[in-house]
């Protein structure tokens, strides 16, 4: 408590320096002819920084836990609102905002940054919500990028406003940018989403580019049936950009009904890229990172891992936050707040207002809960904290599909899709053409279609192609076995143990028919259901089926899908869908299961869209059509 007056006192000679410090460490004047911060405001911003480096004040007692942990960086929400309304980021019910009245002014806002500074804050990242659909955020990037002690000014948004706004954002001072983007295919990002703009990230990454930011980082946050699919088409889009990509294992918070089995640890990500890129390198670790960095040897950007839950950085944390209506959390996962607007609104002295902050910061633990712990404890929901995004539980349901505009399929008017315009997008800012595009067939008289992978332009008009690709054959085993081989000598129940089996490409063709009746058909064909587009539904179901197999069928292994394709056409004849899924992926045991799940879902998908209708709806001839890669030979059905 000594230290207060002495730190005042000195306060008034570094008044040119702009920067207090109340630590308890002392504090020198300049010498004759050693320069002040003052002279940093005429420098470049690459000087500017150099200069704040090598005459930093002490760190302050205040900002200093009681484990050591010097609090240097500073997360600030400035709203809780977004301009998205994603199903992993809100609870469903979704979240009471806080009157207006009750938020940070940005007066607020920018006396507490002025404190923090003081006080040895050297980077400040703003927040949301989506940050950048606050009105004055280019003033408030301005007014931060004056406080001298301030490194760095950091933004994370979900890019939709980002192409418009970053020019200014770059003038006013902005210097680092995370966008987040959890999918690269444009039809599932609005069905995450609920809202379009897969292509405004697209541009707003681009933009980033264009600009001079090196590197832009991606945050993905990777879950299990929803998006671990991509990890090899999100990595290869560091080949020829200057990003950073980052997955981010899944964490809960209130209302994303998070569940273990839907997190994918950094371990298990790392394993299946190591696979595809084997001399992926390990690169150095900063102090206080949070990341864990690796570059793949000729890409020009890199990737990194977030392993919050599987592998904890607490004993390096240096981060604090402050939510949208003035609440300090030390720690991210912790559910103790302490409000500084309502101390600061009562008029507090500054001195106070410190030894507040610093009781917090000394009340921060070695380290959080454990993943399994913090599910069970109460904590805002993500968006109302001001962090990376966390994904929930997205089922399918007609409910949460985007419009149908919006998936670019309306009656048999073929429209210009998301699909071809992110090609045009990737042809002309250089994106590699790392995944399969979701894009609708129509052809005037022609059946209505729908396929997860564009066509040979050669093929024929009808959608489903019975052929796939083939694998070199394996040395053959016998076909058949007089053995269940999912049970023991005993006659139990057990897995298979595949850990002696080559890795080689396995790929499974499966199909089924769901005979309509002429009514259900006719407006399955005719897209005038109720309930949305069956066939658009029924293809995201067989999508998702086929990743979740091993969560559906008890015995089978998970499998690391490298493409999983599905296919639907109307048979006029018979008033009936006829389905087929194809799945792909390199590894010890096949995927048949896993194409004859798909097929099969999507088959009840159908059942389930048109039972309104119909009830005389018939699903039939589930069967596998083909398969190769295993050591028992290919199989095909004649």
């Amino acid at each position: 408590m000594a230290a207060w007056p002495m730190s005042r006192t000195f306060r008034g000679f570094l008044k040119a320096a702009g920067r207090g410090c109340s630590s308890r460490a002392p504090v020198t004047l300049p010498r004759n002819g050693e320069p002040v911060l003052q002279a940093s405001q005429e420098l470049s911003p690459a000087r500017r920084r150099e200069f704040l480096r090598d005459h930093a004040a002490p760190f302050s007692a205040f900002l200093t836990d009681s484990f050591g942990r010097r609090h240097n960086y500073l997360r600030i929400s400035l709203t809780e609102k977004c301009n998205l309304r994603c199903q992993y980021c809100m609870p469903e019910e979704g979240v009471p905002l806080t009157p207006k009245a009750d938020l940070l002014t940005t007066r607020e806002i920018l006396t507490l940054s002025r404190l923090f500074v003081k006080e040895g804050v050297d980077k400040i990242r703003l927040t949301g919500g989506e940050p950048l659909i606050r009105p004055d955020v280019v003033d408030i990037v301005a007014q931060l990028q004056q406080l001298d002690g301030l490194k760095t000014i950091a933004i994370t948004t979900n890019g939709i406003n980002l192409a418009r706004l970053l020019p200014r954002l770059q003038g006013a001072g902005l210097n680092a940018i995370n966008i987040s983007l959890d999918t690269l295919v444009p039809a599932k990002f609005e069905f995450i989403a609920r809202r379009k703009g897969f292509h405004k990230v697209m541009e707003g990454i681009h933009k980033a580019i264009e600009l001079g930011y090196d590197p832009v980082k991606v945050n993905c946050v990777v879950m299990r049936g929803l998006n671990e699919d991509e990890l090899l088409d999100f990595v290869a889009l560091s080949e020829g950009l200057p990003l950073d990509v980052r997955f981010i294992e899944y964490m809960p918070f209130d209302g994303n009904k998070w569940n273990f089995k839907k997190m994918v640890s950094y371990k298990e990500m790392l394993d299946t890229i190591q696979q595809r890129w084997p001399e992926l390198e390990k690169l150095p670790e900063e102090a206080s990172s949070t990341a864990k960095a690796f570059r793949i040897p000729g890409f020009r950007g890199q990737i990194s891992f977030i392993t919050s839950m599987s592998e904890h950085f607490c004993g390096s944390c240096n981060r604090l936050r402050i939510t949208a209506d003035g609440n300090l959390k030390v720690c991210l996962f912790g559910n103790s707040e302490v409000s500084l607007r309502d101390y600061l609104r009562t008029g507090v002295p500054e001195e106070e207002l410190l030894s507040i902050i610093g009781a917090a910061v000394g009340r921060k633990k070695r380290q959080h809960a454990g993943m399994f712990n913090i599910a069970q404890m109460k904590n805002r929901p993500m968006i109302l904290i001001g962090c990376l995004p966390e994904l929930r539980d997205a089922p399918l349901t007609s409910s949460r599909l985007p419009p149908l505009d919006s998936l670019c399929i309306q009656g048999l008017r073929a429209r210009e899709s998301f699909s071809g315009h992110m090609g045009a997008l990737r042809t002309r800012w250089g994106f590699p053409q790392v995944l399969p595009t979701i894009q609708p067939k129509l052809e005037a008289g022609s059946p209505r279609c729908y396929s997860s992978h564009p066509r040979d332009p050669d093929s024929s008009p009808k959608c489903l192609n019975p052929e796939t690709p083939t694998s070199p054959a394996s040395p053959r085993l016998s076909p058949h076995s007089d053995q269940l081989t999912h049970l023991d000598s005993e006659g139990r129940a057990t897995m298979v143990d595949v850990g002696g089996k080559p890795t080689t490409e396995r790929v499974a063709v499966a199909s089924a028919v769901v005979l309509l009746g002429p009514q259900a058909f006719n407006l399955v064909r005719q897209n005038q259901l109720r309930k949305g587009d069956a066939l658009v539904v029924a293809q995201l179901a067989g999508i998702q089926a086929a990743k979740l197999t091993s969560q559906l069928i008890p015995l089978c292994h998970h499998v690391t899908l490298s493409h999983t394709e599905v296919q639907l056409d109307l048979d006029a004849a018979r008033h009936a869908v006829v389905i087929q899924a194809s799945c792909r992926a390199w590894g010890p045991t096949g995927v048949e299961m896993e194409a004859l799940t798909s097929a099969t879902i999507a088959a009840l998908t159908l059942y389930d869209m048109c039972k309104a209708v119909s009830r005389d709806i018939v699903l039939g001839e589930i069967k596998l059509l083909s398969k190769t890669g295993g050591q028992r030979g290919d199989f095909k059905r004649s």
